[in-house]
């Protein structure tokens, strides 16, 4: 017999999932680099700090999008991005299923002066927390430029996260 329907435990698994359909294994959070903390939780609202494109093995990408690095590659530093923010979220809560929405994010794009794709690079970020989340990834969002970014990254992305009760 087939459901429509996904069973309480099927849909309280799903982030997971997703995650392994995906073949992301989530990483340590990375720790901060100066005098402040990973995340708050304020009430229902988990406020995550930026995050940049750090790998697993704690090597940074760095570079002007737009000049030395492309837009695909940058996607990626995006997309790397948003599975650190999610290492934050996982060591913070214990548990995905815990997220309700994605509501906000702030993407900054370390870019030349003259560069105007910086939503194309955010997408990386917005496509997986979308791709693991489903409906309840869908966010608002800016992606604006900057001159330069801590250590020369080539993006930095934070969040605002709300919780089920």
């Amino acid at each position: 017999m087939s459901h429509s329907t996904p069973t309480a435990l099927q849909s309280e698994t799903l982030p997971y999932e997703r995650l392994r359909a995906l073949g992301i294994t989530l990483p340590p959070a990375p720790n901060p680099i100066a005098n402040f903390v990973t995340h708050i939780q304020e009430g229902n609202l988990l406020y995550l700090s930026g995050q940049g494109p750090r790998e697993a093995d704690g090597f940074m990408h760095t570079g002007k999008v737009g000049g030395n690095v492309s837009v695909e590659d940058a996607y990626q530093h995006a997309r790397l991005t948003a599975i650190n923010l999610l290492a934050v979220m996982q060591s913070a809560l214990g548990d995905l299923n815990r997220v309700k929405r994605v509501v906000k994010l702030l993407g900054m794009v370390n870019a030349v002066s003259d560069f105007a794709d910086h939503p194309l690079v955010i997408n990386g970020c917005s496509d997986l927390l979308i791709s693991v989340f489903g409906e309840a990834g869908n966010h608002a969002r800016s992606a604006v430029g900057f001159g330069s970014l801590p250590g020369n990254i080539t993006v930095e992305i934070e969040a605002i996260i709300a919780l089920k009760d």
